[in-house]
């Protein structure tokens, strides 16, 4: 089935598109109703129903596995995060409302409305066989029948239907739309000065004492995270077929059987003279550019060596007449196979006879023939060789991955078993919870780092469980010595105490003297300030944004205006906005504007009529249960 995925993935990721709501591919309507209610494993409430953490684990793993299965450069640290995990349960909640709201409404489409449905929606043709009835294979693939299928399709419409009333009916007049797109969209001009801490840093030079003060006083900024040393091993292809030696005449023979690997792909140079002809013609006019092209062959033959100039002269095809028809050199699945095929049987020097294409009739000469000459073996021995022994290691990885889970699970005190067994290679690192910028192979893998941090691995040391963190690849770590959360010594970090000291004192500096340049200002406004920018939401000029939207948000009736704003570590702005320019409008985009503000609208509206469908539902995250539970697991950890 996972084959079956991988080979067909914009087909699988059409129907998790369609299928919105994966948190409901196993429960139904009736499904719904059955939930148990609360228990110490309660996470959230929707209209009496619980929410487990089990359930909310599986959706999470689930959503997951989707998003790395899309875009597996994606960070793990950003799908395991405590804020996705939320996300998660925030998203199942929304669709207990729904259903609820959903069936309340009796908003679910009857057989032949979803059918209609179902066959209508061009969304849906990738899961359609040609005479519109579903695609059982495909489904089955998925663990899936066309009732199941039914079922989601009938929730996922029903709670479409709830919020596409107002979704759906999102409009702004012009009058309505008008003042509040001026508004956001307006221009300012401003005269700025910035004050940078970076040129302050080099008359700041704090003692000793200062830094360890200023360490003590940020002991927080100061924390290393929790830490494993750990050993694991790696059971790859290249570890089964380590010290395995492969008879020459194995290597020769796989060399002979795929001599096509070890062969220069044929090329072929060749012109052609074109006579245009469209596929749609009439069959005169297609009689009529035959007979024309006939009439070249025949010239040709009687005198071959003018096919360049008659190519210049006669043929129609713009991007090669000019070159005496030269196509260049080109290997198969290059041209149209009719084209193809004729140039291929042809000799160098031979003309061909009235080759046909759907771009009309050729006449072609073949004039060069290059590659398609078999590598010496002593040239791709080592090629040869791999290629043997990643066959070999194929053959046998089924069986030793299952001996490999095994051993680690059964025999969890060492890894020592495994390493003997399979000849591997004991590998040790220090991790943390999440991969390491940079990490490749297992100490990538979230999974693996997952694992090593289970409570079970840390506490009794044993191995964890096998984890695949690769194709063809299983790892298993063991902790040899685990490192909590703890503040580093003074020493560790007095050079990094330092830089954020003088830091601090820097940008104190700028915000001290940005805030005199404002109070000058204001008792003498005819002061001067070295840059003007004319700026916007949606051009800054290079201000800095938090400039510029305190430029836009100072009120701008008594003009000029002086604004301060405090960038933190990125120093000081003073600003005086001089002057409210209107907003700058292209060719036909107003209609565009228009159609997001009330989009925008339509977003507000339908957050506020979900949020009153939550309190309608009674829905409730059980922040003191999750908060609960995370001091647990911490609390667990040695």
């Amino acid at each position: 089935m996972f084959d079956f995925v991988r080979n067909h993935t914009r087909v699988v990721l059409g129907i998790m598109v369609l299928l919105i709501f994966p948190s409901f591919i196993f429960f139904g309507i009736q499904g719904y109703s059955r939930f148990v209610d609360g228990t110490n494993d309660t996470v959230a409430k929707v209209n009496g129903q619980s929410i487990t953490r089990a359930e909310w684990d599986a959706a999470h793993q689930r959503a997951v596995d989707r998003l790395r299965a899309q875009n597996p450069k994606l960070d793990a640290k950003l799908l395991d995060s405590p804020q996705a995990k939320r996300q998660t349960l925030e998203q199942m909640v929304r669709e207990r409302v729904l259903l609820a709201a959903a069936n309340d409404l009796h908003l679910w489409p009857d057989d032949d409305r979803l059918q209609r449905l179902f066959v209508n929606d061009p969304q849906f043709a990738g899961l359609r066989n040609p005479n519109g009835s579903v695609n059982d294979q495909l489904l089955a693939a998925q663990g899936m029948n066309s009732q199941m299928l039914a079922q989601q399709l009938r929730q996922e419409f029903g709670m479409r239907q709830v919020m596409s009333g107002i979704t759906d009916t999102a409009f702004a007049s012009t009058a309505a739309a008008a003042p509040a797109l001026d508004a956001m969209l307006q221009r300012r001009e401003l005269q700025y000065q910035r004050f940078d801490p970076a040129s302050y840093r080099a008359q700041i030079d704090p003692s000793d004492a200062d830094v360890e003060a200023y360490y003590k006083a940020h002991l927080d900024a100061f924390k290393a995270p929790e830490q494993a040393k750990i050993d694991y091993v790696v059971l790859d292809l290249a570890a089964l077929t380590k010290g395995v030696t492969i008879p020459e005449e194995d290597l020769r023979r796989y060399y002979d059987e795929n001599a096509n690997l070890y062969t220069d792909a044929e090329q072929r140079r060749a012109s052609h003279i074109l006579v245009k002809v469209d596929p749609d013609a009439s069959a005169a006019a297609k009689q009529a550019a035959k007979k024309h092209a006939e009439d070249l062959l025949a010239e040709l033959r009687k005198n071959p060596g003018s096919f360049a100039e008659l190519a210049k002269k006669e043929s129609q095809d713009p991007g090669s007449a000019a070159q005496g028809g030269d196509l260049g050199y080109f290997g198969r699945g290059t041209m149209t196979k009719p084209f193809e095929n004729a140039v291929f049987a042809m000799k160098v020097g031979d003309i061909s006879d009235i080759v046909t294409t759907d771009f009309g009739y050729h006449i072609i000469e073949l004039t060069g023939i290059r590659g398609g000459t078999k590598k010496p073996f002593d040239a791709v021995r080592a090629d040869v060789e791999a290629a043997v022994r990643k066959q070999i290691a194929q053959k046998k990885f089924a069986d030793a991955a299952e001996q490999f889970t095994n051993m680690v699970y059964e025999q969890s005190d060492s890894l020592q078993p495994a390493i003997d067994k399979f000849k591997l290679d004991k590998q040790s690192a220090t991790v943390t919870r999440t991969p390491a910028p940079g990490a490749t192979g297992a100490l990538a893998s979230a999974k693996l780092l997952n694992a090593i941090f289970a409570n079970d691995v840390l506490r009794n040391k044993h191995n964890t469980d096998a984890v695949e963190v690769g194709p063809d690849q299983l790892a298993s770590a063991r902790v040899v010595q685990y490192l909590p959360e703890h503040v580093m010594a003074f020493a560790e970090v007095k050079d990094q105490a330092r830089a954020r000291l003088v830091a601090d004192l820097a940008a104190a500096r700028a915000k001290s003297d940005g805030e005199q340049r404002l109070a000058a200002l204001r008792k003498d406004p005819a002061g001067t300030l070295p840059t003007t920018a004319t700026v916007s939401r949606r051009a800054a000029a290079g201000v800095p944004p938090q400039v510029v939207e305190a430029a836009l948000k100072a009120d701008a009736s008594k003009l000029p205006v002086l604004v301060g704003v405090d960038l933190g570590s990125q120093g000081y702005v003073v600003a005086r906005i001089t002057q409210v320019l209107p907003r700058e409008v292209q060719p036909g985009e107003d209609d565009v504007l228009r159609q997001q503000y009330a989009q925008a609208w339509a977003d507000a509206e339908s957050a506020a009529y979900y949020a009153a469908l939550r309190k309608r539902y009674k829905a409730e995250i059980m922040d003191s249960v999750l908060t609960a539970s995370g001091a647990a697991a911490s609390s667990a950890a040695p």
